[in-house]
């Protein structure tokens, strides 16, 4: 779904991803792990067409999209949960997840499935983005991306600042949609346990660099709890 060959950012003269290569496959979560101001977001700030890519490429599917637009990343079926949410405060809930709808066709409807995994939205359709809880927020930003029907699912650290019960129906809702086999998924996350219920694979980053991967089911064995120790 996703293959990323030799990537390399910079911000001025710092280097800030270096050489990353990795690739994601439909069904599976891909969890990248680090500690703060490795470059983990500015990786996925990179692979959404945010910032340009100074060397290397990015294929989604067979299609080259090192040099794409944002927008044409989306319309190719890449959705983006950034971190922190990032939703329109002053408009409605039903407003917002219309906002997701923006590269379908005319007439499209929000899928029934936001609804089904995050029902709080559907009992909220009128209230304002700004006036949900940070938890509701992040349903919301979720279900945003997850209205444009994406074949490829990223979201940058889902968990932050979020209260336990709705960590959980995040949760649920990831494991219900890579079960799916339709969308791959790329997951950011701080939370280590959270990270390891949900991972097919991991990438450990470290200094723009990933240190180490291997599957999901090794991450205690391989000791990568202690690759993200301060």
């Amino acid at each position: 779904m996703l293959t990323v060959q030799n990537l390399n950012q910079y911000y001025g003269g710092s280097h800030i991803v270096r050489d990353v290569s990795f690739a994601l496959a439909p069904g599976e979560v891909t969890v990248l792990l680090g500690r703060n101001g490795v470059g983990k977001t500015t990786l996925l700030r990179t692979l959404m067409g945010l910032v340009p890519a100074k060397s290397g490429r990015v294929l989604f599917g067979q299609r080259d999209v090192t040099h794409a637009k944002p927008e044409e990343r989306a319309r190719e079926g890449v959705g983006y949960v950034p971190q922190g949410r990032e939703i329109f405060g002053r408009l409605t809930v039903e407003e917002n997840l219309e906002m997701g709808l923006a590269t379908r066709e005319a007439g499209a409807r929000i899928p029934p499935r936001v609804f089904e995994m995050f029902p709080v939205l559907k009992q909220m359709l009128r209230r304002r983005g700004g006036d949900l809880s940070g938890g509701q927020q992040q349903q919301l930003a979720i279900g945003r991306a997850l209205a444009m029907g994406p074949k490829l699912l990223i979201l940058d650290e889902p968990t932050e600042g979020i209260q336990p019960s709705i960590i959980k129906d995040i949760e649920r809702a990831i494991r219900t949609l890579s079960s799916t086999g339709e969308m791959a998924i790329l997951l950011v996350e701080q939370y280590y346990d959270f990270a390891k219920s949900l991972s097919d694979q991991y990438l450990v980053m470290e200094r723009g660099e990933i240190i180490a991967r291997g599957a999901g089911a090794d991450m205690d064995r391989d000791n990568v709890r202690a690759m993200l120790a301060v």
